[in-house]
């Protein structure tokens, strides 16, 4: 297994917009082969003393696959190619994270 830390910056006002964007596309991913998890997650405030401060322009996904054979095919399934078009104009950058079992 894999998971993968998708941090995507927001573009200041978009972040509603970005959120329901994501939560569309949630179940067909969740249906895809290799897929255990899958979903948007922000910041929220906990008042513990290693958190930074809240980002309120930053959406992060959480995913977890069943390899990285898999992670790669969901990057080039159609739905993916329109979200990452549909909401282009919404970020201002993105980083990836893949973890595997220590």
């Amino acid at each position: 297994m894999i998971c993968v830390i998708a941090t995507i910056e927001v573009v200041p006002g978009r972040r509603d917009e970005l959120l329901a964007a994501s939560r569309e596309v949630v179940p067909v991913v969740r249906a895809e082969k290799g897929c255990i998890d899958y979903g948007p997650m922000i910041d929220v405030p906990s008042g513990l003393p290693a958190q930074g401060p809240v980002r309120e322009h930053v959406v992060t996904m959480i995913e977890k696959w069943e390899s990285l054979a898999a992670l790669d095919a969901h990057l080039k399934t159609p739905h993916m190619t329109e979200y990452f078009r549909k909401t282009e104009p919404m970020r201002r950058g993105m980083t990836l994270q893949v973890l595997g079992p220590a």
